[in-house]
C-alpha cells in the first residue's frame, strides 16, 4: 500500500541528521482530528496538526505481498480524565484513518509529499484509566479487513426495493419460476 517517497523526501532521509514525521487523522463523527509527532503546531496541506510529542504512539505498519489485512494501533497517553466521557461516548467503529510519514528540512519545515503509509477504518479503543490521565490505544484495521466481512443479499423484490426503492428489476422473478417458455422449434 505504501508508495514512494518523493525525490525531496527521499534526499532528506539520506542526509546525516534525518528529522522523520508522523501524521495522523482520525475522521470521527465529530469531527476530525489532525495530530503529528513532534510538538506545537504544524502546518502542512493547509490544514493544523497539533503536535503530541512522546505522549503518542504508533505501532508498526505491516506491508506484506500477500492479500490480507494488516491492523496498526494509535496510543496517546496522558489524556486528562475529563475528556474520556468524549471518548467514550464518540462512535469510531468504521471511521477512517489516515497515516503519513514525512521528513522535516533544517528549517523544520515539511518537505513535500509525505508519503501516505496507511489507509484504514477505525476499530476498538481500549482505555486505561489512571487516576488524573489515562492512556487511549486505538485499534485501527486495513480495509482489506472488509472482504472478509460477510455480505447477505438475496435476489427478491423485498430485498431490492429495500435497496433501491421504486426499482421494478426484481418485481417479476418469482413468476418466472413456475414460467413455461417455448424455445427453438414451434410454438
Amino acid at each position: 500500500m505504501t508508495g514512494r517517497l518523493s525525490g525531496a523526501a527521499e534526499a532528506e532521509s539520506y542526509k546525516i541528521v534525518a528529522r522523520p514525521v508522523l501524521l495522523v487523522e482520525f475522521g470521527f463523527t465529530s469531527g476530525t482530528s489532525r495530530l503529528w509527532s513532534g510538538l506545537g503546531t504544524l502546518s502542512w496541506n493547509g490544514l493544523d496538526w497539533l503536535g503530541v510529542g512522546t505522549l503518542g504512539q504508533v505501532s508498526s505498519v505491516e506491508e506484506t505481498l500477500e492479500v490480507r489485512a494488516a491492523g496498526a494501533s494509535f496510543e496517546l497517553s496522558g489524556v486528562p480524565a475529563d475528556l474520556l466521557t468524549h471518548v467514550m461516548t464518540e462512535p469510531l467503529q468504521s471511521r477512517p484513518v489516515k497515516l503519513w510519514l514525512g521528513f522535516m528540512d533544517e528549517d523544520w519545515a515539511v518537505v513535500p509529499d509525505p508519503v501516505l503509509i496507511f489507509r484504514g477504518l477505525m476499530d476498538t479503543v481500549d482505555i486505561r484509566d489512571g487516576g488524573p490521565t489515562a492512556t487511549i490505544t486505538l485499534l485501527a484495521e486495513n480495509r482489506l479487513r472488509d472482504l472478509e466481512r460477510l455480505r447477505v443479499r438475496n435476489y427478491t423484490d423485498a430485498d431490492q426495493q429495500a435497496e433501491y426503492p421504486g426499482d421494478r428489476g426484481l418485481e417479476f422473478v418469482p413468476a418466472l419460476q413456475t414460467m413455461t417458455i417455448p424455445w427453438g422449434g414451434s410454438a
